[in-house]
């Protein structure tokens, strides 16, 4: 999109971390990339963060072995805290744009590196139409067309079918019972697709999404997130 591709070239050459000098062709400095909070040791099922050594993924946590999501897999390369979640706060409360493309393309850095086969079509968590009315911004789907394109993947819409309470302050079970039945997808899917939120915090949106698009068709379903919110 045009107004992408501008707001790459146009970004300052200052670090968005550390106002530093920014590496060429990035809106980061070396340092700050290095340093950023990376989820690099997770449950491969639904990303909650663990401690233990980088890079060795969890196959499956305790929650996701008692009731697996409807989602196989979970990338969220980033945990949620600063000062990922500055730049979180700025796009989704503020609709910055620049914290919109600096998150876009960390996003797209991770899901494009060790050469994985990506699904064939990206969904984004949709807000119900009266809270995008009220926000006048939808993140999500600013996030998913974008990401979508780049990637080369067929964008697909869902419907939120009716507004649900702050998931704010609930447990895993609570969100998944206000989430139930939630979405509904219009078209049937392919069999691969990937639903994508901002944060994922207890998965249980991803998860009312990911149901929906089985429903719809698809037999392969993965979760996207830019950050993940520990839940413990």
């Amino acid at each position: 999109m045009l107004v992408d591709r501008c707001l790459r070239y146009a970004l300052p050459g200052r670090c968005a971390f550390c106002l530093g000098a920014a590496m060429e062709g990035a809106p980061w400095c070396r340092q700050c990339l290095d340093e950023l909070p990376w989820n690099r040791t997770a449950c491969s099922r639904c990303a909650e963060p663990f401690s233990g050594p980088a890079g060795e993924p969890i196959k499956s946590c305790g929650a996701c072995l008692r009731e697996p999501p409807s989602f196989v897999r979970a990338r969220v390369p980033l945990c949620y805290s600063d000062p990922v979640a500055a730049q979180v706060q700025r796009f989704k409360f503020s609709a910055s744009p620049r914290a919109g493309a600096i998150l876009l393309s960390l996003l797209q850095g991770a899901l494009t590196t060790g050469g994985d086969v990506l699904p064939e079509a990206l969904v984004a968590v949709p807000l119900h139409e009266q809270r995008a009315r009220e926000r006048g911004f939808d993140q999500a789907d600013w996030l998913g067309s974008r990401l979508a394109q780049r990637l080369g993947m067929r964008y697909i819409k869902a419907r939120r079918l009716r507004s649900t309470p702050t998931q704010r302050g609930l447990s895993r079970e609570q969100r998944r019972a206000n989430l139930k039945s939630a979405f509904v997808i219009d078209t049937s899917l392919p069999a691969s697709v990937a639903i994508l939120d901002d944060v994922m915090t207890t998965g249980a949106t991803l998860d009312a999404l990911g149901q929906a698009c089985l429903e719809a068709g698809a037999d392969h379903v993965e979760a996207w997130a830019v950050a993940r919110t520990p839940m413990h």
